[in-house]
């Protein structure tokens, strides 16, 4: 047995953009930023920070479009999924 789950605590990182799908359904698509504080090999404290990008269907993709702004501090649980595409110089990127 597997399980797939994601929680993230964050901020957004640009507005959301909402698309629709040629069937209709709402996607939301934005960039979550979350924060860590690390100590350096020189014991300095160092902030990190890893981004996220994130897509909501349906419902949750029309709410997101109109409640959430650029700056917000948001909760998301959901499963992450890695996607890989080669991009114009013929690197594979994820």
């Amino acid at each position: 047995m597997s399980y797939n789950k994601v929680t993230l605590i964050g901020n957004l990182g640009q507005d959301p953009e909402l698309r629709y799908t040629p069937g209709g359904e709402a996607v939301c698509n934005f960039s979550l930023a979350t924060n860590e504080r690390r100590k350096d090999k020189t014991g300095e404290f160092q902030d990190v920070t890893t981004w996220f990008r994130v897509t909501l269907w349906r419902n949750q993709a029309e709410n997101a479009s109109k409640y959430l702004q650029k700056g917000r501090s948001v909760y998301i649980e959901g499963r992450l999924r890695l996607s890989e595409w080669t991009d114009r110089d013929g690197n594979t990127r994820q």
